[in-house]
Parts: structure tokens; C-alpha cells; sequence
């Protein structure tokens, strides 16, 4: 274990100042092009601005109940990003009933496919909650503190929020609608809000109909203006198949018309759509979308944009690219999404987020060089783990990869356990148990974890406590045991992403490996991509906690 005080600042200052590039998946070649996708993981409905300066870019994506929420992104070349912070600590912010709320994973529900501007100054994210409203949060400093949520409008089914301030200072907000909470939807509109953008001040007026057409599940809308013209631009279609739609008119309120852009043609790359229009400093146009690999989320993909015939046709004559020359940048530096984490200082990394709002007792960074996470305590009539709230995970970042955790787990009672996990509608996980005086290594599985199915455990091995546990007046091993999980996937690369499998492995001393259970389908969870991480649960309400202390995790090839 890492201990000493002087490391923890050394770590500080290394986080602070170090590139991390992946050793899973980075997109820059190298040779002044990039390969798709830009980012391999899970940012949902990406949309991007251009900062102040012009050189800037950053990002956000739908985070759901994942919290913190709404990350920010930060990018001088669009190609290599990083994790620079998130714009909510929690769902929401000064609500008390809401947060109380989302201190239980709602899976699927709160921050569904926000934007991102920058208007006089300040950074501004819309989003709907498809059960309370549009929603609001600004800041100068995107890296920085965002201000507390505002509720733009209350009420149910509006998703998919963008904003548009024109030349004369008023403010327009396009939207969606979720047909799971409105029976309706296939439909945008578009309503007035007051010029700070804080609240509506006209009703909703449907600019855009794709019901009985090749249009139906039009969402996700973006709202721009170009040339004297409103644009609207929003996928179409289905999520997995799917194509872009780009839209005019002379009026905020329509009628527009409409074309395809972007559709996957002749490529591999299934249901091109929903993301941000770029245009640089430099006189060039992108366009960064999503494209839903199933278990693995919904990834990020840039496409160059083509205005020469008047419309924003996308990639390569409307297909998309798998590889392309990089946009023009002043700067370009290697840099991608962490993954890997030491566990080296005192603020958990920004790849993490908890399943749902973050109480203390979930665990902690601690002064010795890692992170502990102490045991949830199920409900009375649990069958799995999909009701766990601090669940510890992260995006996965490729199509393979596997990772390797340095862990001890510490019990106070029986039926406490701890491990590592891949978390979805399926899971399966490798956990420390205490059973008795002993403690056991079990696989965890659970398939429709969403539908109440039944956990299934496999005894993998009997571990036994040490002298000093044997003396504790309540025993917990005290001695690290090492956890890997692997992905692998066959048909890799495929539209859809093919189909990954879970496998674990473990250690006693970090160098030899024992391969444990069989591979296991991998599934993406509500809305969201599968998430590794950590598990720490237990069955008796009564009893003290115990805890799952992580020394470092390691993801690699």
C-alpha cells in the first residue's frame, strides 16, 4: 500500500500536470490524421462548443443518474480529449426532494441529451429530465464550479433541449418529446424564452412532424443559425439505424425543410446521428455524433462537414469516415480519457461516477494511497445488485482491454463482499465473501437484472484469514488479492459492435494469474453502456461495515 504523505503530494502534482494517453484506444495517428471513433466510450448525445478563445472546444454528454453528472470535455484539436470536470455534484442541487430522489440509482432517468454554448461570457447546458423539466447551468470557467441547476420549465416528456440566441438578443429553445412519459413524440417544437434564457415565455409550437414517415423518432434536435437561416439538425430513424437530418427555414417557427446528411451507406458505422456542428476559426466545419455500439455505449465520431451545395453535408459525400486528416489547430498534444487510476490523491478521479447522488458512507479517498468503499446494505428482499447505489464504475474504452485491480477487502460480519465488476442489464462480478470464519472468492451473475432476476454465485476458492485476522475481534483479511477482468470480442469492428465477453481472473501475488468462471455475454445498462469498477454490498443491517480498499487499477490491452 502507497503511505506516505510525500507520495500523495507527488501524485497531486503529477495528476495536475501529466497527459494521459490510453493504452486501450487513441484515435490520433499520429501522422496528422485520426482514426473513429475520437472518443471509444460511452458519451451519449455528445454536443460541443467553441470557447471563448476560439481555440477551445468542449464537450457534454447525457449522464443519466450517474453522478457527478454532465461531464466537460475539453479538446484544442477535436480529435484528443480529456476529462476536465463536471458541471452537476449531484441531481439536484438545492431540490431537496429531487436529490433525496436520486440518492437511489434511477436507472435511465435524470440528464438526458444536454447542450452546451457559450453566449456573453458564460457557458450554459441545457437538458430535459424527461420527469421534471428543462433544466439549466452556467458558468465562466467550464473547468471550473457551474452554478446550481435552474428549472427552465417544469413538466413532464420534454427532452433534448438546445437553445439559440439571435442577432436581436431573444431566445429560442428547440425540444423533443419522450413518448415514455408524454404518448407522444416524433414531433420538435419550438417556444421562446425569456433573453437571460431562464424562462419560457411563449408556448410550444411543432416545427417538424416525422410520425408515419421515413422521419419517425426524430429527437435530439440542435439549433443553430448560418447565413440568415435557423437551422435545425436531429437524428432520425431508430437509435442503432438511423441517419442525420439537417433542416432550414427563415423563421425560428418553421416550415422547414428538411434533408439526410449523414446515413451509414456502404460503411460499418450503423446509425451516424446526433451530435454537434463545429465551425472553427479556421474556417472549417465538423461534425461530432454518436454511434451505438450496444454494450459499449454509444461512442464519439468526427466527420468533416461540406456547405458547398448550401447544406451540411457530412463525411464523405454523406457517409461517414473511418479515417481523416486532423482539423486544423494551433495546438495538438496526445491526450485521452483516464481510465487507469493509482488512487495517489485526495479527490477521486473524474472517469469515476457513482451509481446514484453521492453520500459519504459510500466510501472515500483516503490519506494512504487509496480508495475505500464500504459495504452497501441491501434491501430485506434483494435478489441482485441492480438496486446498489454506490456502485464505483467508468466508461469502457474499446472494444478489448483488460483491467487489473490491487485490492484488500475488510469484513466485519458475515455476508459482507467486495469486488470488482461489469455492470449492466446483465453483470457479473468477482468478489472477496466472508462466509463464517473464512472468506470465499465467488463469481456473481446476474442476467435481466432490471426484470428481478435472481443472483447466481459460483464458488471460484476458499481463502483463508491470516495469524492477525484470526486474533481481530472481528476478522477481515487483511492481505492484497488481485482482480482482472478482460474483454474480449470476436467480431470486434462489426456495426453494433459485435459481442463482448466478460472473463475473470485473480491473483495472490499480482504476477500469476488464475482464470476463474467462463465468459460472459456483456450488456449495456438503461440508456447507458456497461460500466466496470467497484462492488461493495452486504445482507445484515445490523452490523458494522465493512470495506473494499482499492490500491490502483490498471486498464490496459
Amino acid at each position: 500500500m502507497k503511505k506516505t504523505i510525500a507520495l500523495l503530494l507527488t501524485g497531486v502534482a503529477l495528476s495536475a500536470n501529466a497527459q494521459y494517453k490510453s493504452r486501450v484506444w487513441s484515435p490520433d495517428n499520429g501522422d496528422g490524421t485520426y482514426t473513429n471513433p475520437v472518443i471509444n466510450a460511452d458519451y451519449s448525445d455528445p454536443d460541443v462548443c467553441v470557447g471563448a478563445s476560439g481555440e477551445d472546444y468542449y464537450m457534454t454528454a447525457s449522464s443519466f443518474q450517474c453522478t457527478p453528472g454532465l461531464p466537460i470535455l475539453h479538446s484544442k484539436d477535436l480529435v484528443n480529449w480529456e476529462i476536465v470536470g463536471y458541471a452537476l455534484k449531484e441531481l439536484y442541487t438545492g431540490d431537496k426532494e429531487k436529490v433525496e430522489h436520486f440518492m437511489k440509482p434511477r436507472h435511465g432517468e435524470g440528464v438526458w441529451a444536454p447542450s452546451i454554448r457559450y453566449h456573453n461570457g458564460e457557458y450554459y447546458i441545457y437538458w430535459g429530465d424527461p420527469d421534471y423539466g428543462v433544466y439549466m447551468v452556467k458558468t465562466k470557467d467550464p473547468a471550473g464550479e457551474w452554478e446550481n441547476p435552474v428549472c427552465v420549465i417544469e413538466g413532464k416528456g420534454m427532452i433534448d433541449t438546445t437553445p439559440l440566441w439571435d442577432e436581436d438578443g431573444r431566445c429560442y429553445l428547440v425540444n423533443g418529446w419522450a413518448n415514455s412519459r408524454g404518448k407522444f413524440a416524433s414531433v420538435l417544437c419550438v417556444r421562446e424564452l425569456n433573453k437571460e434564457g431562464t424562462k419560457a415565455i411563449s408556448n410550444p409550437v411543432i416545427v417538424f412532424d416525422g410520425n408515419g414517415t421515413e422521419n419517425r423518432t426524430c429527437e435530439g434536435p440542435k439549433f443553430y443559425k448560418r447565413d440568415g437561416w435557423y437551422w435545425i439538425m436531429c437524428p432520425a430513424g431508430g437509435v442503432p439505424t438511423g441517419f442525420q437530418l439537417a433542416m432550414r427555414s427563415k423563421s425560428p417557427y418553421g416550415p422547414y425543410e428538411h434533408k439526410i446528411v449523414l446515413a451509414q451507406g456502404k460503411t460499418n458505422i450503423n446509425g451516424p446521428h446526433q451530435g454537434a456542428w463545429v465551425h472553427t476559426k479556421y474556417g472549417e466545419d465538423w461534425f461530432l455524433h454518436f454511434q451505438d455500439k450496444e454494450a459499449y455505449g454509444r461512442v464519439v465520431h468526427l466527420n468533416p462537414v461540406d456547405w458547398s451545395t448550401g447544406w451540411p453535408i457530412m463525411g464523405k459525400k454523406g457517409e461517414p469516415v473511418t479515417t481523416y486528416k486532423k482539423p486544423k489547430s494551433s495546438s495538438s498534444v496526445v491526450v485521452n480519457p483516464v481510465e487507469s487510476d493509482e488512487f495517489n490523491t485526495p479527490v477521486l478521479g473524474k472517469q469515476w461516477q457513482w451509481h446514484a447522488n453521492y453520500h459519504q458512507f459510500y466510501g472515500m479517498p483516503t490519506a494512504f494511497g487509496t480508495m475505500r468503499i464500504h459495504t452497501h446494505k441491501l434491501s430485506e428482499h434483494w435478489k441482485n445488485l441492480w438496486e446498489v447505489p454506490n456502485l464505483l464504475l467508468q466508461k469502457t474504452p474499446g472494444d478489448e482491454f483488460t483491467v487489473t485491480a490491487k485490492v484488500r477487502f475488510t469484513s466485519k460480519a458475515d455476508g459482507q463482499f467486495g469486488g470488482i465488476i461489469m455492470m449492466g442489464h446483465n453483470y457479473q462480478a468477482l468478489v472477496v465473501k466472508r462466509v463464517g470464519k473464512e472468506f470465499q472468492l465467488l463469481i456473481l451473475t446476474c442476467e435481466d437484472a432490471d426484470r428481478g432476476k435472481v443472483q447466481k454465485e459460483e464458488l471460484v476458492t476458499t481463502l483463508k484469514p491470516t495469524a492477525e485476522d484470526k486474533i481481530d475481534y472481528k476478522p477481515g483479511i487483511h492481505e492484497d488479492i488481485y482482480l482482472q477482468l478482460k474483454v474480449r470480442n470476436e467480431e470486434a469492428g462489426q456495426a453494433g459492435g459485435g459481442k463482448p465477453k466478460v472473463s475473470f481472473a485473480w491473483s495472490q501475488n499480482g504476477k500469476k494469474f488464475n482464470d476463474c468462471g467462463s465468459a460472459y455475454q456483456m450488456k449495456e445498462g438503461k440508456w447507458i453502456g456497461a460500466k466496470f469498477g467497484f462492488v461493495a454490498a452486504e445482507t445484515n443491517p445490523k452490523v458494522d461495515k465493512g470495506w473494499l480498499e482499492a490500491d490502483w487499477i490498471r486498464v490496459t490491452k
